[in-house]
């Protein structure tokens, strides 16, 4: 087997000792390659110092020549004087700490500087106590603070994506490629940038130049709704470049058919349909965020129709639906659904004929007797009735 390495590291909580004095310790659990779990206890003076020392191992990763490559995660200094509040307030930036640490490419995660900080010791064994003072306290952590990127039962493994073409990156939050490229995915947005990492390098990079390994064809790519996603706004306004594409303004009001990867979405605006950057676009109801606003600031990511010299290692391209089968669904949808509600119409029309009441119905009249003939009034009326014939 090889060198010992860490596959993850779980923040269980921390403890209140009271021995030799007053102090806290963190607990981690520590998940080795091995499978075997242990539990060690760290002060936050002693993580902060080894924070201190893997920045020095690797002056580059941690920003310290140039800030746009660091990757080394941030991690505040201790206070004069560290509480119980300010012990537990840190969890949370102690969790992602932990996470990304272990992400970190394997140069970092795998040093022995790192491996050894979170070897079990003998004081995480047997921690030093004294029966004459008070049994440590421990607080755990919540389970609910527990449900993101730091809730793993196992080993993180991050998708692994090719990309199929040249990409200059076009700002500094941006990562160039080259086609054969190699990267691993660690944050797939559904506007259409995906922020991936190669060696030491980390950035967004448009899905649309990235393909799986496993095969040309997403498996998160649903299929189409021509029913309509509900309501969504438009946020920014935006002038179609291809003919596909459709022209919208700021505030129209559109339905969604299919959500695509890449960041463009088959839209519907009335009984016109097209493709439209999902960035531009919220739900409806959904309240705005400065995040969001910022996102929009940025441009559109470009679509796969458009990029040149694609050279994929699958003999197959992606399945991919035409704009012409869209609008002609999306028609035969609507027009399916105008006869749905006229046939329903005629239906309860045809209901509340059968329903209606009686007392509207006109009755019936009673048939006219025919007149008596002369003989028969002569013989059964009386002497009055017959002088008015006569």
């Amino acid at each position: 087997m090889g060198d010992a390495f860490i596959r993850h590291i779980e923040l269980l909580g921390y403890e209140k000792r009271f021995f030799p004095s007053q102090h806290y310790v963190y607990m981690f659990l520590v998940k080795w390659n091995d499978l075997s779990e242990k539990v060690v206890y760290r002060r936050f003076t002693e993580i902060y110092e080894f924070h201190k020392a893997l920045k020095e191992m690797f002056p580059i990763e941690s920003g310290d020549i140039n800030v746009e490559n660091r990757i080394i995660p941030h991690l505040p200094a201790p206070k004069w004087f560290d509480g119980q509040r300010s012990t537990e307030n840190r969890q949370g930036t102690l969790a992602e700490y932990c996470y990304a640490l272990v992400n970190l490419p394997h140069k970092i995660s795998r040093c022995l500087h790192v491996v050894n900080f979170f070897k079990v010791r003998h004081d995480d064994m047997n921690p030093v106590t004294d029966s004459q003072i008070k049994k440590p306290e421990v607080f755990l952590l919540p389970k609910d603070s527990k449900k993101n990127l730091t809730d793993i039962t196992g080993p993180i493994v991050l998708q692994t994506y090719r990309a199929i073409a040249d990409y200059e990156k076009s700002s500094t939050s941006e990562m160039a490629l080259k086609a054969g490229d190699m990267v691993d995915v660690v944050e797939k947005s559904e506007n259409g940038w995906w922020f991936c990492q190669l060696k030491n390098k980390r950035g967004w990079v448009p899905a649309a130049y990235l393909e799986p390994l496993d095969g040309p064809d997403e498996s998160e790519e649903q299929e189409p709704n021509y029913a309509g996603q509900m309501s969504y706004v438009v946020q920014k306004s935006y002038t179609a470049v291809e003919e596909d594409e459709l022209t919208l303004k700021e505030g129209d009001t559109i339905e969604v058919i299919h959500k695509l990867l890449d960041g463009w979405w088959v839209i519907r605006k009335d009984e016109t349909t097209g493709y439209y950057p999902s960035m531009y676009l919220q739900k409806a109801g959904e309240v705005n965020t400065s995040v969001k606003s910022e996102l929009r600031n940025r441009g559109a990511p470009p679509r796969r129709s458009t990029i040149r010299n694609v050279k994929s290692i699958h003999k197959q391209g992606r399945k991919q639906i035409s704009q012409e089968t869209y609008r002609r669904n999306s028609k035969k949808y609507i027009q399916n659904q105008r006869k749905m509600r006229g046939n329903s119409q005629n239906k309860a029309n045809v209901i509340i004929e059968k329903n209606e009441p009686e007392d509207n119905k006109p009755k019936a009249q009673p048939a006219v007797p025919p007149r008596p003939s002369k003989d028969l009034i002569l013989n059964r009326c009386t002497e009055s009735t017959w002088r008015k014939i006569l």
